[in-house]
C-alpha cells in the first residue's frame, strides 16, 4: 500500500475488481438477486404459484356476492330447478323493485346509516380516548379495569337482552333508533384495539414535550393523539361501521317493520306458504350495496393508512 492509499479514509479504499471467469459469476449472480428482489426500494413480484392462489381466493371470495346477484334476476321457479342457474336472467330490476317496496328499503337504508354512522363514529371517538388513557396516563387500578373492560368481550350478548330490554321500554325507546344506538355506542373490543396501536405508535415524548408547552389533557388529545392514531381510527371505524351495517340480533327485538332496519326489513320480505328466494336475494343485493360503494370509494384511504401507521411504528 502507498503512502496516498494510507492517507485515504477507509470508505474511500476500494477493493480491486475481481476479473475472469470468477468475477464474472459472482456479478452475474448479484444481478440475478437484484433482479429478483427489484432492486434497491423495488418491488417484489410474485410467481405464478402466487397469483393462481390469488385468483383461487378472489373467485372464492367473491361467488357468494356473484350467486345473489344471479338469483335475483330469476324467479323462484328457475331457482327450485336442478340445477340451479349460473348466470343472469331477465328479472332483475323486477325482483328489486318489489323488494324495495315491500320491505320499506328506503327507509331502512337511511335507518341503518345512521345507526351505523352514529356507533362508529361513537366507538372510534371514546375508543381512542380510552385506549389513549390505558396506554399513556397512569392512574390506581389501570391494569384491573383494563382486564374488566377485556372481560366484558367474554360475556355472552344474548345474556343481555333481557334486561337492556326492560330498560329501553322503561324508557319508552322501543322501535326508536336509539334503543339500538347507545348499547353499542362503545364497544370493548374498540378499547382495546386503540389501546394496543397507541402503546406503540404514540411515543410518551411527544405527549411530554406537548404538556411542557402548556397544552391541557384536552388539547393532547386533540392535537396529539388523534393525529397519531388516525391510521387505526379509519380501520376500526370501517369495521365497526360494517359489523353496526350487519347486526341482526338486537335490531330485531328492539324496532319493528314500521320503523326497520335493513336486516329487520329483510325479515319481511318473501312471506307466505311458498317464500320468494329471488326476492329475498334482491333485498340482500339492496342491502349489500351500500357497503361495497363505501368500500370502493374509502379503500384506498384505509389501506393507506394502514400502511402509514405500519411505516412510522
Amino acid at each position: 500500500m502507498s503512502v496516498l492509499d494510507s492517507d485515504r479514509p477507509v470508505s474511500d479504499r476500494r477493493a480491486p475488481a475481481r476479473t475472469g471467469p470468477a468475477g464474472d459469476e459472482a456479478g452475474s449472480r448479484r444481478g440475478r438477486l437484484r433482479g429478483r428482489a427489484g432492486g434497491a426500494g423495488g418491488t417484489l413480484h410474485g410467481g405464478k404459484l402466487t397469483y393462481a392462489v390469488l385468483i383461487l381466493v378472489t373467485v372464492i371470495a367473491l361467488f357468494p356476492l356473484f350467486w345473489t346477484a344471479v338469483a335475483a334476476s330469476r324467479n323462484n321457479t328457475r331457482l327450485a330447478e336442478m340445477p340451479p342457474p349460473f348466470w343472469f336472467g331477465g328479472n332483475l330490476f323486477k325482483n328489486l323493485e318489489i323488494a324495495w317496496t315491500d320491505a320499506n328499503m328506503g327507509l331502512a337504508l337511511l335507518n341503518t346509516t345512521i345507526v351505523a354512522g352514529s356507533i362508529a363514529v361513537g366507538t372510534v371517538l371514546f375508543g381512542t380516548i380510552a385506549g389513549f388513557a390505558f396506554a399513556k396516563l397512569r392512574f390506581r387500578f389501570r391494569n384491573l379495569l383494563l382486564m374488566l373492560t377485556i372481560g366484558t368481550m367474554m360475556v355472552p350478548p344474548q345474556l343481555s337482552v333481557v334486561p337492556l330490554f326492560m330498560a329501553i321500554a322503561e324508557l319508552e325507546w322501543t322501535n326508536q333508533l336509539q334503543a339500538v344506538i347507545l348499547p353499542t355506542l362503545v364497544s370493548a373490543f374498540g378499547v382495546f384495539f386503540m389501546r394496543q396501536y397507541l402503546v406503540e405508535a404514540l411515543p410518551t415524548e411527544l405527549i411530554e414535550a406537548a404538556r411542557v408547552d402548556g397544552a391541557n389533557s384536552l388539547r393532547v388529545v386533540w392535537h396529539v393523539v388523534f393525529p397519531a392514531a388516525r391510521p387505526a381510527m379509519a380501520v376500526l371505524g370501517m369495521l365497526t361501521f360494517v359489523m353496526a351495517w350487519n347486526d341482526f340480533f338486537w335490531p330485531i327485538i328492539a324496532l319493528t317493520q314500521q320503523n326497520p332496519t335493513v336486516q329487520v326489513a329483510l325479515t319481511g320480505l318473501g312471506r307466505g306458504y311458498i317464500p320468494d328466494q329471488s326476492v329475498i336475494m334482491a333485498g340482500a343485493l339492496l342491502g349489500t350495496l351500500p357497503l361495497l360503494l363505501i368500500l370502493t370509494v374509502f379503500g384506498k384511504q384505509i389501506v393507506g393508512g394502514i400502511m402509514q401507521g405500519a411505516v412510522k411504528g
